[in-house]
């Protein structure tokens, strides 16, 4: 477990199977630097487990599941190198859930936002809450989904993606997340979410592993180019965070 001021990641092996990975950061969930090296290394390290045949991922909190990235930590990027390494922990979570052998089961409870959305569309299986709306809001402070955009577009196609990214202040509801293929299921309250994870991931728990690895790996086919690709399209991003416009975005942002 990482536990400091910047929140916290815990990695929890279950007697039936599960690995329980959760996240929490006091700024709505949101992911700076260290959080995302450590969701990258526990779910790498789960992926290799052996007493381990399903991944759950969640955050902590019943609002918001994920705010994306840490606005306080993109103000503090002063150069291009420092940029791409911050996006680029992004681009590392996104290919430790595609490169991971288990199937990952992402809970959803609340809103997801930005990088959160792409930790969405980097699960294999999501479920979600009515309350679980979702924002692409890059646009408006400069940047673009760069690096999740192939994660987001596996999951919703391009005509949602194109909707969700353009519409960069709106939220979209849970059920047009549905309706798109990000979400798969939607509860209607957090009980009824936990109930449904917990019928799913011991049912997945049971299966044969070996065929749910080779499910996992159908799952992803065509991404094999993945590692590069995401870390080109985090140095894209970690260009565009350094211009004036996004840096007074951001200060806009976070007086409000």
């Amino acid at each position: 477990m990482s536990n400091t001021d910047n929140g916290n990641v815990s990695l929890t092996l279950g007697d039936d199977g599960v690995a329980t990975i959760s996240f929490y950061h006091p700024a709505q969930n949101s992911l700076p630097a260290s959080l995302l090296k450590e969701l990258a290394e526990m779910i790498t390290f789960a992926g290799v487990d052996s007493t381990s045949r399903v991944i759950l991922l969640k955050s902590e909190g019943d609002r918001t599941f994920c705010a994306g990235a840490s606005f306080d930590e993109l103000l503090q990027i002063k150069d291009k190198q420092m940029g791409a390494e911050f996006f680029s922990g992004f681009a590392n979570v996104i290919n430790a859930c595609r490169k991971s052998p288990k199937i990952i089961i992402a809970r959803i409870q609340g809103k997801a936002v930005g990088g959160g959305v792409g930790l969405a569309a980097a699960a294999d299986y999501c479920l979600a809450t009515e309350a679980a709306s979702i924002k692409l809001s890059e646009l408006a402070i400069g940047i673009g989904p760069f690096v999740i955009s192939p994660a987001v577009i596996r999951k919703i196609g391009l005509p949602a993606f194109s909707q969700l990214t353009i519409r960069a202040v709106d939220f979209q509801s849970a059920q047009w997340a549905q309706e798109k293929g990000l979400y798969n299921e939607v509860c209607v309250d957090i009980p009824t979410l936990d109930e449904a994870i917990a019928s799913l991931t011991q049912k997945l728990a049971s299966y044969h592993p070996e065929a749910l690895v080779g499910l996992k790996q159908i799952l992803w086919e065509g991404t094999e180019n993945w590692d590069q690709l995401l870390l080109d399209r985090a140095a894209i991003s970690g260009e565009l965070v350094l211009s004036e416009f996004t840096q007074q975005a951001l200060n806009g942002f976070l007086k409000k």
